[in-house]
């Protein structure tokens, strides 16, 4: 496990609930010791390329309020505001939001990123979250009512279904050595929700962000990891962020410094758009 992942288990093991630890208020480094805050501040303006994406950053279509919230959102308006400047947005595709920073027109992109291989060589990440997948199936299949946990699923007479093609088609082998695995055709939908209902399968595959919708939904259901540990689930976790072209050390330090500072806050906000409090 590398630093960065190590730092987002980290982030995700904070509690939901009481009281959030006072800010620090890390400075701001003065001026000369990066160029890009240092014209940052000279403009007066943070330029950020976003494109909405739930639940990291939805956006805002009624026309009233800021145009987009969720935690990408809270932290680069508390970027800006601890660097005395404001927010410009500027709109992105998902082509050309990682791009667009090689060419200086934008600042910081926080369109919620995958951080892959390919994206760390030409840009550094800010992570503050992760992507991960849940299992699920009926609450009252027999086969199902000593599981505790994601391990207990592994039985041989459990079977898995996922969508042929999708990520979860590697994964699973790799994850589970006793179950059986199925594949379907993908139908557009997040999940094969339809092979579980009919019995056809036990468990599924679902992506964490989409479970709270699913479970209001079509009751019924059971979930591992359980409860809201499904939001904060680590199978097959990849980690999400923000990002600024590389060269830039000093402000990276910043930007990671004012984000462990805000992980409580960034957390709690996620899981309340997911759970769509």
């Amino acid at each position: 496990m590398n630093a960065r992942h190590l730092l987002l288990a980290s982030i995700l093991a904070l509690p939901l609930t009481g009281a959030l630890p006072a800010l620090a208020d890390v400075p701001v480094p003065a001026a000369g010791q990066d160029t890009l805050i240092d014209a940052i501040k000279e403009r007066g303006v943070l330029r950020v390329a976003a494109i909405g994406e739930f639940p990291w950053l939805p956006e805002n279509t009624t026309g009233e309020g800021d145009r987009f919230s969720g935690p990408a959102w809270t932290l680069a308006s508390e970027y800006a505001n601890r660097l005395g400047v404001s927010i410009e947005i500027v709109d992105v595709s998902h082509e050309t939001k990682v791009p667009i920073l090689a060419t200086g027109q934008a600042d910081i992109t926080i369109a919620p990123l995958a951080e892959t291989p390919a994206r760390m060589e030409v840009v550094d990440f800010i992570t503050y979250s992760q992507s991960s997948l849940c299992l699920y199936g009926l609450a009252d299949n027999p086969k199902l009512a000593d599981v505790a946990d994601v391990d207990g699923l592994d039985k041989s007479d459990v079977t898995i279904v996922y969508f042929t093609g999708t990520p979860p088609e590697t994964w699973l082998p790799e994850r589970f050595k006793n179950v059986e695995t199925r594949a379907v055709t993908g139908s557009g939908a997040n999940t094969p929700v339809e092979e579980i209902i009919s019995g056809r399968a036990d468990i599924a595959t679902i992506d964490n962000v989409a479970w709270p919708q699913l479970e209001k939904s079509v009751p019924g259901l059971a979930v591992w990891p359980k409860g809201d540990g499904c939001l904060t689930s680590q199978e097959m976790a990849a980690p999400v962020g923000m990002a600024i072209t590389k060269g830039h050390p000093v402000f990276l330090e910043w930007l990671n410094a004012v984000r462990d500072e805000m992980a409580p806050t960034l957390q709690a906000e996620e899981i309340s758009i997911m759970k769509g409090e």
